[in-house]
C-alpha cells in the first residue's frame, strides 16, 4: 500500500513537471513567432519611407528650365535692343529700337550707350523667356521676341524709362498699342533720351529693322508712312488725297503703321490732303 502511494505522488509530480515545461515551450514558441513577424515587416526606427523627390539618379536626370526651351541664360549684350544667347543665337528685341552704339556706319547716338548699359543690367547673365509674335528671325538670321526676366517685359520696360521708343513694325503688331502709350508718357514726362537728347535726335526716324520687309499692309496696318522729296516724314490714312499714288520702299525707310498714334509716336506727320 505504501508503495503503491509512492508511485501515485511521483506520477503526480512528473505530471506537473511537464506541464511547466510545455508552458514555458509554448510561451518560447509565442516570443519566437512574434519576433519573427517583427523582423520580416521592420522596425519603426528602421523602416524605409518612401522619397518625395525621387532618389538621387532622378534628381540629377531632371530637365532644367532651360533645356526644355523655356528660359535661356542671357551671355552678352550687344547694344539696347539686341542680345546673344547661349549657344551664340543673337535675339533683336520686338516693337522698340535703342539708339545706335555699334554700327560701324554711324557715330554712337544719343543716350545710345545708356540704353546698351540698362540692358545689361536687367538681363546679362540672367535667364529670360522668349515670346514669339509673327516673325521668326531678320535677314541677319537673329532671333526677333519679346524678352522677359521673371514678370518684367523687358522691351516694355526699355521704353517706359526713356531708354528705347516704340517702333513696331508689321506683322509684329501683338503689343503696339502698348508700347505707344508708354512712350507717350516717358515723351511727356521726359524720361532718359526724351528729356537728354537733342529733339532732333530723338524724333527722327530710327534705322530700318532688320526684319524681312512686309510688301503689303496687314489688315490693320494701312496708314503709308511715306518719306518725301524733302526728307519729312509723312503718313497717309485711307482718304487722304495722295493715299493711293503713294508707295511704301522700306528700302529707304517708309513703313506701315497700323494706327495714327503710332505713326505719331515715331515721328511722322499727317498728310496735309487728308480729311
Amino acid at each position: 500500500m505504501r508503495l503503491l502511494l509512492i508511485s501515485l505522488r511521483l506520477l503526480y509530480m512528473r505530471g506537473l513537471a511537464v506541464k511547466n515545461i510545455l508552458i514555458v515551450l509554448g510561451a518560447g514558441l509565442a516570443t519566437l513567432v512574434l519576433l519573427t513577424v517583427l523582423l520580416g515587416s521592420g522596425s519603426p526606427a528602421n523602416k524605409q519611407e518612401p522619397s518625395l523627390v525621387g532618389n538621387q539618379g532622378d534628381a540629377q536626370n531632371a530637365p532644367s528650365a532651360n533645356v526644355d526651351g523655356n528660359l535661356f541664360l542671357v551671355t552678352r549684350v550687344i547694344d539696347g535692343d539686341t542680345i546673344e544667347i547661349e549657344g551664340g543665337q543673337r535675339v533683336r528685341y520686338i516693337g522698340i529700337d535703342t539708339p545706335e552704339t555699334v554700327d560701324p556706319r554711324k557715330p554712337v547716338q544719343c543716350f545710345g550707350v545708356e540704353a546698351s548699359n540698362k540692358n545689361k543690367q536687367l538681363v546679362e547673365g540672367k535667364r529670360v523667356r522668349l515670346e514669339k509674335d509673327i516673325t521668326e528671325t531678320d535677314r541677319y538670321g537673329r532671333l526677333v521676341r519679346y524678352v522677359y526676366v521673371d514678370d518684367v517685359f523687358i522691351n516694355l520696360k526699355l521704353v517706359a524709362e526713356g531708354f528705347a521708343y516704340s517702333y513696331t513694325y508689321p506683322p509684329d503688331v501683338k503689343y503696339q498699342s502698348q508700347f505707344v502709350e508708354v512712350q507717350r508718357v516717358a515723351r511727356e514726362q521726359k524720361r532718359g533720351l526724351w528729356g537728354s537728347c537733342p529733339t532732333s535726335s530723338t524724333i527722327t526716324l530710327p534705322p530700318t529693322p532688320a526684319i524681312a520687309p512686309t510688301a503689303q499692309p496687314t489688315n490693320q496696318c494701312t496708314i503709308k508712312g511715306n518719306i518725301s522729296s524733302a526728307g519729312e516724314n509723312i503718313y497717309h490714312v485711307e482718304g487722304c488725297g495722295s493715299y493711293n499714288a503713294t508707295k511704301i520702299d522700306e528700302a529707304r525707310g517708309e513703313r506701315w503703321f497700323c494706327s495714327e498714334a503710332d505713326a505719331l509716336a515715331a515721328g511722322w506727320r499727317k498728310a496735309k490732303n487728308c480729311p
